[in-house]
């Protein structure tokens, strides 16, 4: 059974940086695409970050030049680097991962736990 584990979150001052991991759980033939997501309280869930499987990366203004998306293939794993972090990044973070479970199927989306991120001013 295929999971994702998430990790890395807490809290840090304004200005301060932290790294999220998203750990695939489970065989997998590959991971196709990848997106971090953040919610607060009473809002919709907003994408943070986006890594293609080919390696194109795109970005909300609001974090742009602040936050990295990245892969290790031999971990199976995905991170989120978020630098220059301030109040308004406060929120829980999820990982949504595209993964094709077998060479020949087709790929299915798969949610991270989400890990609590708190920036205090």
């Amino acid at each position: 059974q295929v999971q994702l584990v998430e990790s890395g979150g807490g809290f840090v001052q304004a200005g301060g940086s932290l790294r999220l991991s998203c750990t695939v759980s489970g065989s997998i033939f590959s991971i196709n695409a990848m997106t971090w997501y953040r919610q607060t309280p009473g809002t919709q869930r907003e994408w943070v970050a986006a890594r293609t499987s080919g390696g194109a990366t795109n970005y909300p203004d609001a974090v742009k030049g602040r936050f990295a998306i990245s892969r290790d293939n031999t971990k199976n794993t995905v991170y989120l680097q978020m630098n220059s972090l301030k109040p308004e990044d406060t929120g829980v973070y999820y990982c949504n991962l595209g993964l094709r479970v077998q060479s020949s199927g087709r790929v299915n989306y798969y949610w991270g736990q989400g890990t609590q991120v708190t920036v205090s001013s």
